[in-house]
């Protein structure tokens, strides 16, 4: 199963962080990408085991990210 998670490093730690918007519960932090990606792997395993079959089926479908220009 392959889960689409997004990703962002805070400016002031430096910590990578990453969310998977279509489960609920996962999300985590690294030191390093590669630290992140095992965690992300640990967090979606686990909150997958917690979903029923039903929930699992009908998680959201990843489909894209968008960019807008607002005026501030």
């Amino acid at each position: 199963m392959e889960i689409t998670a997004y990703i962002e490093r805070c400016p002031e730690t430096g910590l990578y962080a990453a969310t998977v918007p279509s489960i609920p519960g996962a999300h985590t932090q690294g030191e390093t990408l590669e630290e992140l990606r095992l965690n992300l792997i640990e967090v979606v395993e686990l909150c997958l085991e917690q979903m029923d079959s039903e929930s699992r089926e009908n998680m959201a479908e990843f489909i894209g990210t968008q960019q807008v220009r607002v005026a501030v």
